[in-house]
């Protein structure tokens, strides 16, 4: 055999030692991977529990962690259109007891009281525009609410909505019409407003000619002796 083919069978059997090697070797991907399999369970959330607003996802996500046991709280996760929770096959009995927590939780969501921040994602509105339609009645409070916030000394106290009465206005597009209602006030409010202003320039100007006019009169010379002159009658 010439040199060259015997350097090229010797080159073959390395390759062919290397590939049978790789193809010994354990999975350490799979391996890992069915030591991380989990236990998976969910719930859907309708339309009438979220309203259309990632804020209000987010905020059935506390709801539902807040009930559960610090160490399962972060395996709990409101993804679109539903609430999932996933734990290592190793906590068995904590999967089932929080999935028992979610489940009662998850009853009347429906119900959830809308906060502030939701109620302006869900109507596309501003803060505002917020504040004002609650003072005037046209947003209707069912309460309120008093937290302590992370970076604050003191509780805040804030309003909070019935979903259904939210969804109401929602759905009859009422946050528009109110929009339209308060441009149209505003409106006319300028318009009385600059009429004022200009009666107010009017009077001013009026009042002003007419102290020209008596301080003219008040500084005309007089004669001497003038005022008995008069008294007397010879102009008579």
């Amino acid at each position: 055999m010439k040199p060259a083919a015997k350097q090229r069978g010797s080159l073959r059997k390395i390759l062919g030692g290397i590939a049978a090697a790789i193809a010994t070797t354990p999975d350490r991907t799979a391996e890992q991977g069915a030591s991380a399999a989990s236990m998976v369970a969910e719930w859907p959330l309708p339309p009438s529990a979220t309203l259309g607003s990632s804020l209000r996802l987010k905020g059935i996500e506390r709801e539902v962690r807040a009930r559960l046991p610090w160490t399962a709280r972060k395996f709990a996760k409101a993804e679109t259109g539903r609430i999932v929770l996933r734990m290592p096959q190793a906590d068995a009995d904590a999967f089932r007891a929080a999935s028992a927590t979610i489940s009662r939780t998850l009853e009347g969501i429906e119900a959830l009281a809308v906060l502030p921040r939701e109620a302006e994602d869900i109507l596309t509105i501003s803060s505002r525009e917020r504040h004002k339609w609650l003072r005037d009645g046209r947003l209707k409070s069912i309460g309120t609410r008093t937290v302590k916030m992370r970076g604050r000394s003191k509780a805040v106290t804030f309003h909070v909505f019935d979903p259904r009465h939210i969804e109401d206005v929602l759905d009859r597009d009422l946050a528009t019409a109110w929009r339209e209602e308060d441009a149209r006030e505003t409106s006319e409010n300028r318009r009385r407003g600059a009429g004022k202003a200009a009666l107010t320039r009017a009077g001013k100007r009026t009042g002003n000619a007419r102290r020209t006019r008596n301080s003219r009169k008040d500084d005309s010379p007089k004669l001497e002796g003038w005022d008995t002159f008069e008294a007397e009658g010879l102009l008579r």
